[in-house]
C-alpha cells in the first residue's frame, strides 16, 4: 500500500447499515447485528420508519436503504473484517511503515 492509499484509507468516511428498532423523535435505537445495538442515533435527515435500515456516519442516520442493499452491504463488511489481521498493532506498524 503506498501514501497515498495509507491517506485515503484514513481520511475516508464511512457509513453502516443498521436496522431501526424503535425511534423517539429525532432519535432511534438501531440493530447493527452481531449484538450491537446502538441507542440515541439522530434520524432528523432522513426520517425513517421501524425496520427501516439506514446508513448511520458519526451518529447520524444519512440514508434510508432498501434491505437487499443493505445485507449486502453488510456480507461486505464481514468479509473486509475477516480479511484483517488480529494482531491491529501489527497492521497499524505496517500501514505506517515499520514505524
Amino acid at each position: 500500500m503506498d501514501s497515498a492509499e495509507i491517506l485515503l484509507a484514513r481520511i475516508l468516511c464511512l457509513a453502516y447499515p443498521g436496522r431501526v428498532i424503535e425511534i423517539d423523535g429525532d432519535f432511534a435505537r438501531v440493530d447493527f447485528g452481531g449484538g450491537t445495538i446502538r441507542e440515541g442515533v439522530n434520524v432528523s435527515l432522513v426520517q425513517p420508519k421501524i425496520r427501516d435500515y439506514v446508513l448511520v456516519h458519526a451518529g447520524y442516520a444519512i440514508q434510508i436503504v432498501d434491505e437487499v442493499e443493505a445485507r449486502q452491504t453488510l456480507k461486505y463488511w464481514q468479509q473486509i473484517l475477516a480479511a484483517l489481521p488480529e494482531d491491529r498493532a501489527a497492521y497499524e506498524r505496517q500501514l505506517k511503515g515499520g514505524l
